[in-house]
């Protein structure tokens, strides 16, 4: 089911054996557009650590009661590779994380190529799967330094979304497969000019990420974002919606 990440932000976080504090936030994978991992607001219990949980220990949410159960119990997280909360997450802890929780690598054998501020990047419609490597090659893997293409959902919301014509707003949210945890959509607040309205646009209609400018080129005009279907995020986004909207901008469906 499709959900919006902000209704998920300061759900009660659930260990097998505790409650752990809450949900703070989401990395992302900038190259798939896939939640990698969900970072945790411990409180005073951790003080100082970036407490990343993969996606492969998260369980269903209980959308009632608003808690997150976790996979994993409080002295397993604990125990952790330490990941200081006051710089970006490289590849070696990534790397050192992945191995302490015996959660499979998804980089494969190659290098992350960090692209120039500004560049376009590649989509892909689906995660490729994690390759198991050989005993020997597993033993000789270097872990290639640098960025791992995390971006934070709270960081890229505000960023501005700039259309083939001019400004339309600012990322507002975020819509999620609950199952995937693939993004299938940027929510944006074009609140520059319509008071209100949010529209949905996916990835796929995006020409550009400046990460350093912080703004998101579209390859679409102000007119053809201003008369899109709107989006309610109280409504849930079901199938009927998503035809209106890919039929609207004449996309060919995902699905």
């Amino acid at each position: 089911m499709l959900r919006t990440l902000n209704v998920i932000l300061n759900y009660a976080l659930r260990a097998t054996d505790k409650d752990l504090g809450s949900v703070k936030d989401f990395y992302f994978d900038d190259h798939v557009w896939l939640i990698r991992y969900l970072i945790a607001d411990t409180g005073n219990w951790l003080p100082g650590r970036q407490v990343l949980i993969g996606t492969e220990a998260l369980g269903q949410p209980d959308w009632n009661e608003e808690i997150f159960p976790i996979h994993l119990s409080a002295e397993q997280i604990e125990q952790s590779p330490d990941i200081q909360s006051d710089s970006p997450v490289s590849l070696q802890q990534e790397e050192k994380l992945r191995s302490y929780f015996s959660w499979q690598r998804y980089w494969g054998e190659k290098p992350f190529i960090q692209p120039a501020a500004g560049a376009t990047f590649g989509l892909v419609g689906v995660t490729p799967a994690p390759e198991v490597l050989p005993p020997h090659v597993e033993k000789s893997f270097q872990v290639p330094t640098g960025d791992p293409h995390l971006r934070s959902v709270n960081e890229v919301c505000e960023y501005s979304i700039h259309a083939c014509d001019g400004d339309i707003g600012h990322v507002d949210d975020f819509v999620m497969d609950d199952t995937s945890w693939k993004l299938h959509y940027m929510v944006v607040n074009t609140g520059n000019w319509l008071p209100g309205k949010k529209v949905l646009i996916s990835p796929e209609w995006i020409k550009r990420v400046n990460w350093a400018d912080q703004t998101v080129d579209l390859d679409l005009t102000q007119e053809e974002v201003k008369n899109s279907p709107e989006f309610d995020p109280s409504l849930p986004i079901n199938r009927e919606y998503e035809a209106r909207l890919y039929d609207y901008y004449g996309r060919a469906k995902y699905w």
